[in-house]
């Protein structure tokens, strides 16, 4: 079995902090809705593709008990991801993210990134022909 990084038992940890109990997540059809124990297993399958990530967060808006913050993912992929084995290609993703807090946790998220650039990224997506190329 793999061994965890550091970077995934902090995340693992945060989760677990601050989440709430019923927390629900809703992101791109291909992982639909998840509640606390599958997005700490969505969590895992990103370390173990992407053990070494870093997220920059471009914008952070809030306003009541939402935030939203848009953002850029880098990483390397170093793992099975969805089927795609390893490609040790690097990735950029940038995505958007609305949270909802209620008592100081996270009790809902909706997520939009760009999916298809990153298949495309990891060469599981043929690039899309530019228009009169």
């Amino acid at each position: 079995m793999r061994r965890s990084t550091r970077g995934e038992e902090a995340a693992l940890a945060a989760v677990e902090e601050l989440y709430a109990p019923g927390y629900v997540y809703h992101g791109p059809s291909a992982l639909g809705d998840a509640d606390l124990a599958a997005t700490k297993q969505i969590v895992r399958t990103l370390f173990a593709a992407f053990p070494e990530q870093h997220v920059t967060v471009e914008d952070l808006i809030a306003e009541g008990d939402k935030v939203v913050s848009r953002y850029t993912f880098r990483a390397t992929h170093q793992g099975e991801l969805m089927g795609v084995p390893p490609t040790g290609r690097a990735v950029t993703v940038t995505g958007i993210l609305i949270t909802r807090f209620a008592s100081g946790k996270w009790v809902e998220d909706w997520e939009s990134f760009d999916a298809l650039g990153l298949m495309q990224q990891l060469g599981a997506i043929p690039p899309i022909p530019q228009a009169g190329a």
